[in-house]
């Protein structure tokens, strides 16, 4: 009888000692996870950053156009390298991104290193073109330029039988570059402020 029970007891060693190690598993399959997750979210996180500090471009941009160098009639009607800005629309890869932003020698020819705006850190750069979407320089007009066209009652005068105002339509893109090699591209289309 001694014997049945020390078999009994030695059996319930060996499913603790089971039990245990898929407990361990377990644990370090839950540990991996939490870790892998932590380092997604870390990295989303990264991005949004660079995204928001992207928008200084922006902000930038629609100051120039606002009262700085672009504010002035004609001020657009031709490249200015200086500033960054063609004044026919550049050309794309497929994704819709200016080939500038991804060549040096390109970007060295329509725009210059400059106007790059550091980040709040000194590790994020942004670089950026300003293209007009026409096909050709010179004054623009509905000819040879993408015009925004307002909406109905936007600032057409009522029964005077004219067409609402249309506007010439801007494109402004954008390379966020990051530390460990990481960028984020931004793309913002946009008229001419009053």
């Amino acid at each position: 009888m001694h014997t049945t029970k020390s078999r009994e007891r030695g059996v319930v060693l060996i499913y603790t000692l089971i039990i245990l190690l898929i407990l361990t598993i377990g644990a370090v399959a839950l540990v991996r996870s939490m870790h892998t997750s932590l380092f997604s979210a870390g990295n989303l996180a990264f991005r949004q950053d660079l995204v928001n500090q992207g928008e200084q471009a922006v902000a930038t941009v629609v100051t120039q156009f606002k009262t700085g160098s672009f504010s002035t009639p004609g001020a657009t009607d031709a490249d200015n390298k200086a500033l960054n800005y063609s004044s026919t629309a550049l050309l794309t890869n497929g994704q819709g991104v200016p080939n500038a932003l991804l060549d040096k020698n390109i970007f060295n020819t329509v725009a210059s290193h400059v106007n790059d705006i550091v980040g709040a850190t000194p590790d994020v750069t942004m670089i950026y073109v300003i293209d007009r979407m026409c096909s050709s320089a010179g004054p623009s007009n509905a000819a040879i330029c993408l015009q925004s066209i307002a909406a109905p009652g936007g600032g057409s005068t009522p029964g005077n039988g004219l067409p609402p105002p249309s506007a010439t339509v801007y494109r402004l893109s954008v390379r966020v570059d990051g530390p460990r090699n990481t960028q984020q591209f931004l793309q913002t289309t946009f008229t001419k402020p009053d």
